[in-house]
């Protein structure tokens, strides 16, 4: 598989996108996250080809609107993912949960129809290539504390706030 990539500028860093033939976005990841983002690609396409090339703005024009304010504005960006059925269900349920909200992973193991299944669920969060878009930083802890992210919980805690501040959540 051929992946196109560049690196764009964000408030949290520079972002790492890959994407497709398509402009389907393939993953998304922090810079400083990029060997664990090869890594995760490598399990899911097991041999790519990767090109530097200059990202299309039906990716990169929507991110810069969420950090400028316009937090829906994610749900234009198309991606597609490999990954197994289950990890596809689990991140396909992470884009309804509404931004600036927050839900645990046994909430949304429960609306997967699989309420034993919040560790799987978690380790399926944990191996969303697509950060941000697929906002896995939205899933917390069953006592509302934050917990694992890839790209840190500083990061984490920034978008959950920065989501919070423009939409009006102010609770998980």
């Amino acid at each position: 598989m051929l992946l196109n990539f560049a690196y764009h500028a964000s408030p949290l860093g520079e972002l790492l996108l890959m994407w497709d033939e398509c402009q389907e976005l393939r993953a998304l990841d922090f810079d400083d996250c990029d060997a664990r983002l090869k890594c995760l690609l490598r399990r899911q396409y097991r041999s790519y080809e990767l090109r530097c090339a200059f990202p299309p703005t039906a990716i990169t024009d929507p991110l810069d609107a969420y950090f400028a304010g316009a937090i829906g504005s994610l749900d234009k960006i198309a991606v597609a993912t490999a990954g197994t059925e289950f990890q596809r269900q689990v991140w396909a349920a992470l884009r309804t949960i509404a931004p600036g909200a927050t839900t645990s992973y046994g909430q949304l193991a429960e609306r997967l129809g699989r309420r034993s299944a919040s560790r799987a669920v978690g380790l399926a969060n944990g191996t969303n290539p697509v950060a941000i878009v697929v906002p896995c930083h939205r899933v917390i802890g069953a006592s509302g504390a934050l917990t694992g992210y890839g790209g840190g919980l500083r990061r984490k805690q920034w978008l959950i706030d920065h989501e919070r501040r423009h939409t009006g959540h102010s609770t998980a």
